[in-house]
This record gives structure tokens, sequence and C-alpha cells, in this order.
């Protein structure tokens, strides 16, 4: 089996990134005031020296703890087993990614996020060698929406887990999704395992995350856990009783709109959730009264202290939380996400700063479109460059036709020629009745537009002759990108393991954690 075989192109060159992302990794002057370090090997020393005074002996013993209790019905492979006994060692940290605990993986961006983090750690660990990095996947299994996990796309088509259960998606029984598997024509039977061998859907995707990523002694934590969450009770507190969350963060906001960023989340003045069977609901404060939103639930002041003290675990961090309480609980270096992660987290360094916990670095994650090896004879049969496949199809279209024309279309010169003509007789006009000048001018605009519309009826006529071009372009684009979207973030590992097993131990060995370029990777069928 060969490796992948690859072509990286800038950010720029994808057109598929916003501003911010891209100001970011070019490391802008104007974003330099919302984060701590620029995401690079050398940035490390100053943040390990700035963890190590923060993170103490007592929240190893408590993270250890928590993993061993977690991992108990798992057979862990040796490496997973080291790792976390090196997180009670003074010396080890993590390099750490989030994601929804999506069915099968979900979008194939998961794999990256996972793999970039491993990554990160392998590279870390050569230039540090004093010290240990362990990745970690932290499971958003507090996250409530359904409907962002239930469904995967294999090989164009999608599958969709019907469940009818609300709240948490870490706590859902997996009840159904065996059903869903028999209707997969794939090797399903990791996940088989994971779902079947395991009554919630949390303990299921640390199963299978383990199957797939264990080899590299990747940890998975899930931080619904009591235990954990009493580590952030001066956290939820402040953020229930002075709402300092609220007013650090509008304040970051209002700065970076100044400089034209649209904030990408914003805060509220509780962001905390209430967490119950089957309920995660916002927390709202009414005068005196803290209420649970669409619930008759309400709670004094006094009562919410006695929860926070109790179960704390009936609390859950928002979007604007949720890095806060991982930061407090892991021995934390870095932070792998993608475009949209690394804008909020952007905007949350004032929070960092105000509990006096360091503010990891933001690493993007890797970004890859996969190419298999019949997609890629039909792509060289197009004539396209690696930049033109990012186009958008209406302007990939317009591009091809005219490149492939016997006869010019375009009339730009003839467009330039009346024009210059036409304004001579403007000048002519103006001279003679300057009340001529506003004929000349509407004149100049008819024929300029008649000239358009024959342009105009020219292309439409060269793509008729060049349909099967068209078609083959329209085809290519569809396959390498569904819908539009980037392949990443629409179709799923399983679309491509079935003719290449090996896809993610060669895509550990040759995604590059620090260099931001997109990977064009051509995989085998």
């Amino acid at each position: 089996m060969q490796g992948i075989i690859s072509h990286r192109l800038p950010f720029e060159a994808t057109r598929a990134f916003s501003d911010v992302f891209i100001k970011y990794v070019n490391r802008r002057e104007e974003l330099r005031p919302f984060y701590n370090h620029y995401p690079e090997p050398a940035a490390f020393e100053k943040q390990i020296t700035e963890k190590q005074a923060h993170f103490g002996n007592k929240a190893r013993i408590v993270l250890h703890r928590v993993l061993q209790r977690q991992y108990a019905s798992l057979n862990t492979p040796q490496p997973v087993q080291q790792n976390m006994e090196a997180l009670l060692r003074p010396e080890t940290f993590t390099v750490t990614t989030g994601h929804q605990l999506n069915i099968l993986t979900g979008p194939l961006y998961f794999i990256y996020k996972i793999i970039t983090t491993i990554n990160a750690c392998k590279e870390l660990q050569e230039q540090y060698p004093a010290f240990r990095f362990v990745p970690v996947y932290w499971m958003a299994s507090e996250d409530h929406d359904v409907n962002e996990i239930r469904s995967v796309r294999i090989a164009g088509k999608t599958y969709t887990w019907k469940t009818p259960q609300q709240g948490p998606v870490g706590r859902f029984s997996t009840q159904g999704l065996d059903e869903l598997l028999n209707s997969i024509p794939a090797d399903v039977r990791v996940f088989r395992e994971a779902y079947t061998r395991h009554n919630k859907l949390a303990d299921a995707v640390r199963y299978y995350v383990n199957a797939l990523f264990g080899e590299y002694g990747l940890l998975v934590v899930d931080g619904d856990e009591a235990e954990l969450k009493h580590q952030f009770t001066a956290v939820m507190r402040d953020d229930l009783f002075n709402h300092s969350p609220h007013r650090l963060l509008t304040a970051t906001n209002e700065a970076l709109a100044g400089l034209g960023y649209k904030p990408q989340v914003f805060v509220r003045p509780v962001n905390l959730f209430y967490l119950d069977n089957g309920l995660r609901a916002r927390i709202e404060q009414q005068g005196e009264t803290y209420c649970i939103t669409d619930t008759p639930v309400k709670f004094t002041s006094a009562e919410l202290e006695d929860l926070l003290e109790k179960n704390p675990e009936k609390l859950s961090p928002n979007v604007i939380l949720r890095p806060l309480y991982q930061e407090c609980v892991l021995p934390n270096l870095a932070y792998v996400g993608g475009p949209a992660e690394m804008a909020y987290w952007l905007q949350l360094k004032s929070l960092f700063a105000h509990w006096g916990i360091p503010m990891p670095v933001l690493l993007p994650r890797n970004f890859a479109l996969l190419v298999t090896q019949s997609l890629y004879r039909k792509w060289q049969k197009t004539g396209l460059s690696s930049e033109d496949l990012f186009k958008p199809l209406p302007e990939l279209i317009n591009e091809v036709t005219l490149r492939h024309a016997p006869e010019q279309i375009r009339l730009n010169g003839q467009k330039e020629a009346i024009r210059q003509q036409l304004e001579q007789v403007r000048q002519n006009a103006r001279h003679i009745d300057a009340s001529l000048i506003r004929m000349v001018e509407a004149e100049t605009t008819r024929m300029l537009k008649s000239l358009e519309k024959i342009e105009l009826k020219m292309l439409r006529a060269e793509k008729r002759k060049q349909s099967d071009r068209i078609r083959q372009i329209t085809a290519l684009k569809e396959s390498l990108f569904p819908g539009g979207a980037l392949q990443e973030r629409t179709e799923n590992l399983l679309t491509f393991t079935a003719g290449n097993p090996e896809l993610i131990h060669q895509l550990v060995q040759f995604l590059r954690p620090f260099d931001f370029r997109f990977n064009i990777c051509l995989v085998n069928d």
C-alpha cells in the first residue's frame, strides 16, 4: 500500500476561510491582543512555564482518578495506559481538541482534528524531550443539539439516527443505532461493537475513538463529571452572581467589532445550562430568581449556591465557559480547532486573565481534500489546476469555456473602443450644446448593454458546444465538494476506508501539525 501523495495550497487560494482566520494564521498585528502565544513550536517553552505555575498536583490526581473511572470498562492499549499514568507527573502536559459526539465519527474534519492533536504532541516531544505531551479528545457530551450529531454521509448517501431523545447527548441511550448500522454498506464492526456493548452514547464514542486512535496514546475525557466540575465552581459562581464574563466579553466584542470582525459567539448575563434527565436548558436571572427556560423550575440565589456545592454536575457551561472549564481540569498547552473555533477563542482572552488561567495556544487543525485514484484520473482529463478546484462552479465553467473557445467571446476591447469614441462625442457635444451630454451618455449605456447581451449569448452558445467538458467538470466538483461544500464538512471516513483501511495511519504519517496550508491528498480507492 503506497502512502499519500499530496499538494499543499495556501488557505487564501481556496477562498474557503474567513477573514479573521486568515489574518490569525498570517500573524496580523491587529489580532495580537486577542491571544496568548502564536501557534509555533518555539512558543511552547513559555506556555509550559505558565501552565506549570498554575496547574497543581491536586488537579492531576483528580484528573487521573476520573480517567481511570471512565476507562474502567475498556481494554486500553499500552500507550493510553502510559499517558494516563504520566498525567500524575508535573512534567506532563496535554494538547486538546474537542468535538461533538457525531455518529460514526461524523464528518472527516473530526478525524483531522484528532490527527493534528496527535502529531502536535509528537513534534513537541521531539523539541522538548524533558517533558511529555499527551493528546486529548474532549467529548462535547453535554451539548444538546441532537440534529447536529444524528446524521452521517457515506459515499454520497445520508444516514440518520431516528431517536426522540432530548437533553445532553452524551447521556443518550444507544438504542436504535444497531438498526442504522444494518443499513450501511461498509465495514462498521468497530462501531457495532461500540454501540451494542454500551448503553450510553458517551461510552460508545470513547470506545470507538479508543479503537481508532488508542495506539497513538489519545486520551478521551468526558467533562460531564461531578468531580471535575467541583474544580470549576468558582468560575460558575462568578458567572451566576457577578456576571463577569458578560462584562468582560462585551468589551472584547466591541473591540473586535471596531476592527471589522463580527463576534463568533455572543455572551449572556448567565452562561450556564441546567442539566437534568432529558434536559439541558438555559439559566436566566429574573430579578432575584433564576429561571430554567421553557420549564417551571426556579431557584433562589441560596438554592443555586447549594446546588453548586452539592451537585455541580447539574450545571453545564455554554460555549463561552466550556474552554475555561477544560483549561481548569487539564494540564493543557494548546487547543486544536477549526476556523470557527479559532474565531470564538479569540474572544476569550480577558476571561482567562480574569481568573488567572493561562490561555492555551490556539492551533489550527489540518485541512484536507481526499482525491481517490479514479477521481484523480478524471481530474487530470479536465486540465484544471488545484486552485481551479476551489472556484465556485459558475465561475469555473465560465473560465473553462473561455479558455477553450476557438474564438474571442469577451468583447472588452470592443466595449472600450466604443466607450472611447463616445467619450469623444460627449466632449464635442459639451462644446456645441451641453443639453446633448445626457443623450450621449444614455446612448453609451445602451450600446454597452447591447454588447454585453451579445457577449452573454456567445458564451451560452460556446457552453453548448463544450457541454461534455462542462458535464465532466460539474461531476468532478460534486464528487469533491458535495453540495458545493468542502468535502471534510460533509463526507465520512467510511467513504474512503473501504478501499484503503490504512487511511488513518497514512494521514497520521503525512499531515503536519504546524503547516498552515490546505492539503489535497491522493489516496487509494
